[in-house]
């Protein structure tokens, strides 16, 4: 069957499961993902700024925010395809990069010179000044790691088609969160204050096993996600959508 416009062909029949299915983004519901996407990223790069102790554990302040993004992507990836979910990876960073040079234009302005002034301004120096370098790690963080894991789990899917989510889900965020820490942390560590060895690999460890615990505990609920998803997009199934 040939691809209807806005689609991509994937191949027709898959050696289990049968063909794999995707929708075009007609709907709503690709729109509010990927606004969803861009503010969960925008406010996890603040976070990011702020180094986090509990107890022995180092970690940066968007820690709870980060693995909302990588959810977002499987839904994407599983329910619209590489293609789109390339899209989405590319203009939630476009986002990101905007919001950073509104932070630079916000601490250039001049302000006020009394004491409430400077002491803003320091305020403001010190929560957003670092972010364009969090920015920068992210952007090379998460356009790899989630392409990895974007690229793994259409893959996955046109070996099986609809069976196995869950194992699609899981094997692809093991493999984009640990490039994805990897990067990011080697990048924006020094920024949160990071400076010894020891520190560092505790910072990519913990990152790396929160992120994707959290991912894998989060299972039941993306593919319940996914499944009402697929259930209220029209176009889901009619052709089949490209894996890349």
């Amino acid at each position: 069957m040939p691809s209807a416009p806005g689609h991509n062909a994937l191949p027709e029949t898959t050696p289990s499961g049968g063909a794999a299915k995707f929708a075009s983004i007609g709907s709503p519901y690709f729109g509010i993902m990927l606004a969803s996407m861009a503010v969960v990223l925008i406010l996890s790069n603040i976070g990011a700024s702020k180094g986090v102790a509990i107890g022995p554990i180092i970690t940066d302040g968007g820690f709870f925010l980060f693995p909302l993004a990588y959810i977002l992507g499987d839904v994407i990836s599983e329910v619209y395809g590489f293609k789109v979910a390339r899209k989405a990876i590319l203009t939630t960073f476009a986002l990101s990069v905007f919001a950073s040079l509104c932070y630079w234009v916000i601490i250039a302005l001049p302000g006020f010179d009394d004491e409430f002034g400077t002491t803003k301004q320091a305020a403001l120096e010190g929560a957003l000044g670092p972010v364009p370098q969090i920015v920068l790690a992210s952007l090379l963080a998460f356009l790899a790691g989630q392409t990895i894991n974007s690229w793994i789990l259409v893959r996955m899917k046109a070996r099986s088609g609809e069976k196995s989510l869950w194992a699609r889900l899981m094997g692809s965020s093991g493999a984009g969160e640990f490039v994805d820490t990897l990067i990011f942390c080697s990048i924006a560590a020094s920024v949160i204050g990071i400076t010894d060895f020891g520190t560092f690999v505790n910072y990519v460890v913990v990152g790396f096993v929160y992120k994707t615990l959290v991912e894998f505990i989060l299972v039941p609920v993306t593919s319940l996600v996914i499944g009402w998803i697929k259930k209220r997009e029209p176009s889901y199934g009619v052709v089949p959508a490209p894996a890349a």
